[in-house]
């Protein structure tokens, strides 16, 4: 972890800060850490989203209705 952090106080569900206890102790690391790096994977699938939306911003919009109306002339509905 950076030498350069910011202290939060976050609430999890009795359970789940167990797990998080286990887990820190069977890979020797702290739950800072382990929650730190799910955090970042949350935020770098967050970002290749956001990615992928901008690079199909100028396809065309197709309807909901119009995407029913095709699978059922298509006989798949």
């Amino acid at each position: 972890m950076s030498t350069l952090t910011k202290r939060a106080t976050v609430y999890f569900d009795p359970a789940i800060h167990r797990a998080l206890q286990h887990k820190a102790l069977v890979a020797s690391r702290s739950l800072s850490d382990i929650v730190n790096d799910a955090v970042q994977q949350a935020l770098a699938e967050d970002a290749e989203d956001l990615a992928a939306f901008e690079e199909r911003v100028h396809e065309p919009l197709v309807s909901y209705e119009a995407v029913l109306k095709e699978l059922k002339a298509n006989g798949r509905l």
